[in-house]
């Protein structure tokens, strides 16, 4: 499991970005720093990071996710209950697609 923080300067109170949120999203922003974890009472509350990480990571899970979809499908495929590619253009397909 990927520690949540790395380096101590990772680490923001909730009172730092209330006073510092400028500076701080400037440092995030600029690529300076790659995330900030907001602590609430000494315990992770947030996770503050660049959007291109955040698009990354949302992309990764995507990709991950229709990998998964693709190896379930591939297992449980009964090739007895298919259907060829013209039977499905016949079934599906609008009159302007054939």
């Amino acid at each position: 499991m990927h520690a949540l923080l790395e380096r101590s300067n990772q680490a923001v109170s909730v009172t730092d970005v209330s006073r510092s949120a400028k500076s701080i999203f400037d440092r995030l922003s600029s690529g300076k720093q790659e995330k900030y974890v907001v602590m609430r009472n000494n315990i992770p509350a947030a996770v503050m990071m660049p959007v291109s990480i955040y698009e990354a990571l949302m992309d990764e899970l995507d990709d991950l996710h229709i990998q998964l979809t693709a190896r379930d499908r591939l297992q449980s495929f009964d090739r007895a209950k298919s259907i060829s590619h013209e039977d499905m253009l016949k079934k599906f397909a609008s009159e302007d697609e054939m």
